[in-house]
């Protein structure tokens, strides 16, 4: 009884996550069969990406180096 409680709970809680983020198409554009309308424009990610590598590398550097202080 437990288990099957558990596993409602779960199904719940999964299909209620997927209709809660699923977003509705836009009509379909005279026979063109576009159900989902047009994408959005792509948002460039990788114009600070060298920046966070750099600023990641030295974070990483520094939590070791306290790490062994503190050891």
């Amino acid at each position: 009884m437990k288990n099957l409680l558990k596993l409602c709970l779960f199904a719940f809680t999964l299909f209620s996550n997927l209709a809660m983020f699923a977003q509705p198409g836009d009509q379909d554009n005279v026979g063109q069969g576009n159900l989902e309308g047009t994408d959005p424009p792509v948002a460039p990610i990788n114009t600070k990406l060298i920046l966070l590598a750099i600023i990641g590398i030295f974070f990483v550097i520094y939590t070791l180096k306290n790490r062994k202080k503190v050891a």
